[in-house]
């Protein structure tokens, strides 16, 4: 069976596990939390970052890499096009979603729980004491902003970051009006890439994920809940809903968990 080294709420990894639930592929999920399982993963693959896929004897490292490998090594449904313009047309919107969405939606992301107290609290596993919560809540902004800033991620590099998704949006959101799928009348990776890179921007409802009920449907505020963007969401949740299998039903998690992971 197929191994999947991941992080549940990693947005390169939902980005692997949509396509691998449009093709059907049966897969083990091995999770990688904090700890020492950094080195165990470096073993498996040579490097630290997740998603991992692991098939047999063959290891493949980046989201990238492991979509063009299981298009290759399982070509039923296959999510590149033939035609050669349809095809590059894929690959710049997946690079425009790894290296846009993802990296700005993470940026955003960190922005939120900066600025936002009770954003901050919403996101904490059900079991977290009250105590632990309203400490964590009761944390200034500007001390988590000043941390912010001594790592790149300061309120400049924030309003960039929130700026460029809000065009990203706004430019998916006119193309998919009136379209099922960005470039074919079929998904490609192009809508793999950016329907799981815009899994934090507002994480999606449904049994889809190992998470906290509560926080389901959460995003980050000013673009989730923004109406304009209304339709994208609309998209990728039916996307989600045709296409990505419910927790368990193609995946089955490991325990035996490799812990502490730089995320991709």
């Amino acid at each position: 069976m197929l191994e999947l080294y991941q992080f549940e709420v990693s947005q390169y990894c939902e980005k692997v596990r949509l396509i691998l639930d449009y093709k059907g592929l049966e897969y083990k999920k091995i999770e990688v939390t904090p700890g020492i399982g950094q080195l165990e993963l470096y073993k498996i693959s040579g490097q630290r970052q997740v998603p991992v896929l692991k098939d047999g004897d063959t290891v493949i490292a980046d989201s990238t890499e492991i979509a063009l490998y299981l298009d290759r090594k399982y070509p039923e449904k296959p999510i590149l096009p033939t035609d050669p313009v349809q095809r590059g047309q894929c690959l710049l919107w997946e690079e425009l979603a790894d290296e846009s969405i993802g990296i700005k939606g993470r940026t955003a992301f960190l922005g939120a729980l900066n600025k936002n107290a009770n954003f901050r609290k919403s996101i904490l596993p059900k079991q977290t004491p009250d105590v632990l919560k309203n400490l964590i809540g009761a944390v200034p902004g500007e001390f988590l902003e000043l941390l912010g800033s001594s790592v790149g991620l300061g309120g400049d590099a924030l309003k960039d970051a929130e700026k460029g998704l809000k065009q990203d949006l706004e430019a998916l959101t006119l193309i998919l009006e009136k379209k099922p799928y960005l470039v074919t009348d079929h998904p490609t990776l192009a809508d793999f890439a950016v329907a799981g890179l815009s899994m934090i921007l507002k994480i999606p409802g449904g049994n889809y994920l190992d998470i906290p009920d509560e926080l389901k449907g959460k995003g980050i505020p000013g673009i989730a809940d923004y109406s304009a963007y209304e339709a994208f969401f609309a998209w990728r949740d039916r996307l989600y809903e045709q296409y990505r299998q419910p927790s368990g039903k193609t995946a089955t998690k490991s325990n035996s968990n490799p812990t502490t992971i730089d995320i991709d």
